[in-house]
């Protein structure tokens, strides 16, 4: 359970006013001291991640955020950081404490939850003080549980409570739904260069893998120069191939005529993001004018190799397809900006490391602002040519 990567974990936030008692409330949750515990306001400073198992919901990571009553510059920023989190998670945890006749900070976290389309479960801490639970229900018009940390009061009704807000909005866990059965032989292509990691395998890989391993169909692993030799040892030609989209024009030469093509970026595509809007955002790449200017967008900080595909390989084709004219600009991690009226097109990696949240969060925002998106497996397909051999 601990080594399952937190973009495959339900991402839960608790938000509330200082000292209420959320950082009690997960390590209640935690079953130990995650958090710092005080009773000085203002404690929780940056939000404090925690990987957990949670009955009826699984694996799981809480993120305790500061007070949203901070004050001064040092807590407007806390206020902030508390904020970008909504883009990313699945479920909110508020907790209330104090009077409810004080609940405008309240109300207006519940709209930026609804605006941001994440789930909620309204929680009174320290039940044991002072339980004025009806009174929070009739100002908020919501269901509100009463939890006590020190009695663990609540903690059931807590639990049920998120497993039952997240049934309706959790995606499925199927990578290769549509598209692989049980018995099917699927054909996995992956390079062993300067890009992939030492030792291991990268995440999109291990997922998919596992994922065909739990259909219970029948993966083979190669290395593009292998894949010949591979497919010359079976009888009959695999179900699917599924490939490194910087090896798509490769592999899809080698394919059999009766074998169906993707990528693993593709795969994420569809498993993170909205693939009708990548393929809609690919299509515009074709007329791009050779001045336009791309975002690249890359979901997690690296130290770039010589063959970065992000920042070295994709740009390339970009410039070898539309000319040195092209204005091309890559950013990683959270740093997405907020204005993207500047750029013509915006293509972003598989995402393995981000949650479906956070990256439909920024296909929103693209649509928003008018800004064509697409990911890197559509594009690299588009550029390439061979976007209509491609299944998704």
């Amino acid at each position: 359970m601990s080594d399952t990567a937190r973009s495959s974990r339900v991402n839960i936030g608790i938000f509330g006013r200082r000292n209420v008692g959320k950082s009690s409330l997960v390590n209640t949750l935690a079953g130990q001291a995650v958090s710092i515990v005080s009773d000085v306001a203002g404690t929780t400073t940056d939000v404090v991640w925690k990987n957990i198992e949670l009955p009826g919901i699984g694996a799981a990571v809480l993120g305790d955020t500061a007070g949203y009553d901070d004050v001064g510059e040092l807590g407007a920023m806390r206020v902030e950081t508390a904020k970008k989190i909504l883009s990313r998670i699945d479920l909110a945890l508020l907790i209330l404490n104090g009077n409810p006749t004080d609940c405008e900070l309240e109300k207006e976290w519940i709209a930026m939850f609804d605006k941001s389309g994440v789930p909620f479960v309204a929680v009174l801490g320290r039940c044991d003080e002072v339980n004025n639970v009806k009174e929070w229900k009739k100002v908020l018009n919501n269901d509100v549980i009463a939890f006590s940390s020190v009695t663990n009061k609540g903690k059931e009704e807590v639990l049920l409570a998120m497993a039952s807000a997240l049934q309706s909005n959790r995606n499925t866990d199927d990578i290769t739904y549509g598209l692989v059965s049980s018995g099917d032989i699927v054909v996995l292509v992956m390079p062993q260069d300067a890009q992939a990691p030492k030792g291991r395998l990268i995440q999109p890989q291990v997922q998919t893998l596992r994922n065909l391993l739990d259909k219970h169909a029948i993966p083979l692993c190669c290395t593009p120069e292998e894949l010949p030799t591979l497919l010359a040892l079976l009888n009959t030609a695999p179900s699917l191939i599924i490939t490194d989209s910087q090896v798509f024009a490769q592999v899809e030469k080698l394919k059999p005529e009766n074998c169906r093509l993707t990528s693993f970026s593709v795969l994420m595509a569809r498993h993170k993001g909205d693939i009708d809007v990548f393929r809609k955002g690919a299509e515009t790449l074709m007329s791009l004018p050779n001045n336009a200017k791309i975002l690249i967008a890359e979901a997690c900080s690296h130290i770039p190799q010589n063959e970065d595909i992000g920042r070295v390989k994709l740009p390339r084709m970009l410039q070898n397809r539309f000319g040195d004219g092209l204005s091309i600009t890559v950013v990683s991690g959270n740093d997405f900006p907020e204005d993207l009226s500047p750029y013509n097109l915006v293509i972003h990696c598989g995402a393995c490391m981000f949650t479906r949240r956070h990256v439909m969060a920024r296909v929103h925002q693209a649509a928003e602002q008018n800004v064509p998106i697409t990911n890197y497996g559509i594009a690299i397909a588009t550029l390439t040519g061979i976007i209509n051999k491609v299944v998704y």
